[in-house]
């Protein structure tokens, strides 16, 4: 596996002044040759010197190469990696080298919904954004063949290895302490986290991973939602019999405190019945008057 080394580039701000010289030199030898061959004075060894010259010039020329900010490059020299410049100019280097330029920037992948079971096999659609960005050049560039296309496919196989962990609700699962739904913060951390050992050969550092998406699949999205709507129709039941019996309850305990009127057993169910009716009704309540006793 080959591991990053950082090294210092060589201005180019230095080398361009002995470049620019090295041109007018060249240019000016030719302009000579070609002159003191036109007046019959051939010199043999100015025509073996001027593509020494120019091939010289040339290579100092092809040396030159510019850094944007949050660009690395890698230098490789017949084949060897000599090591990753990092700093952003106007820059040389030996013309031999190649140079393999490589962005620093953070990246978003927006992936795409996925088809996967949970833990408990139900059928889900899931998605997540990934933000990352590359760290060390060296293992992008050599230890995978192409990070980009690594780090699609590696997030795709979190997101599906996640999914299987993990149940859509708790209430699907009698041990599962986290959901898919309801631990988002616990299951976007676990998603970066193994995010980031599995692209770590690859020399890149996730920044952030968290869900996207989440549903049920098409086919039990109907039952699954009709499930819910009756989970919250009893949920809402269970807070207004709550509510109402606590009513009851401060109603008697009131009346009975203050001496409004004394109740006997059948006529304390009587009221607790009807006032029951009145507060779990889910339409407004007819009251009846009764000119009578309860017991004629």
């Amino acid at each position: 596996m080959t591991k990053e080394i950082q090294i210092k580039g060589t201005s180019g701000w230095g080398v361009l002044p002995v470049t620019i010289i090295m041109w007018f030199v060249t240019i000016g030898e030719f302009i000579y040759t070609v002159w003191m061959t036109a007046n019959n004075q051939p010199l043999w060894y100015m025509w073996v010197l001027f593509p020494i010259l120019f091939l010289i010039t040339l290579l100092l020329t092809l040396g030159f190469y510019v850094l944007q900010p949050n660009e690395a490059a890698a230098l490789v020299l017949f084949g060897h990696y000599k090591g990753s410049v990092k700093e952003n100019g106007f820059l040389w280097r030996n013309p031999f080298i190649s140079v393999r330029k490589i962005s620093l920037r953070a990246r978003n992948l927006n992936g795409d919904r996925l088809k996967v079971n949970d833990k408990v096999g139900n059928p889900i659609e899931i998605a997540a954004v990934v933000v990352w960005k590359v760290e060390e050049t060296a293992e992008a560039l050599f230890n995978v063949d192409d990070y980009e296309e690594y780090v699609e496919i590696q997030s795709d196989a979190a997101i599906r290895h996640l999914a299987g962990r993990y149940p859509y609700d708790t209430e699907e699962s009698e041990d599962a302490e986290i959901s898919l739904r309801e631990g988002r913060d616990e299951v976007n951390e676990e998603l970066k986290k193994e995010l980031q050992e599995r692209l770590g050969c690859a020399g890149v550092v996730v920044q952030e991973a968290r869900i996207s998406h989440l549903a049920y699949a098409p086919e039990i999205a109907g039952a699954m939602l009709r499930r819910q709507q009756a989970q919250a129709v009893i949920a809402a039941r269970k807070k207004i019999v709550e509510g109402a019996v606590s009513m009851v309850e401060m109603a008697l305990t009131q009346l009975s405190e203050k001496h409004v009127v004394d109740l006997d057993e059948e006529r304390k169910a009587s009221m607790v019945s009807n006032l029951l009716v009145v507060l779990c009704g889910e339409e407004s309540a007819q009251p009846v008057v009764n000119t009578g006793t309860l017991y004629s």
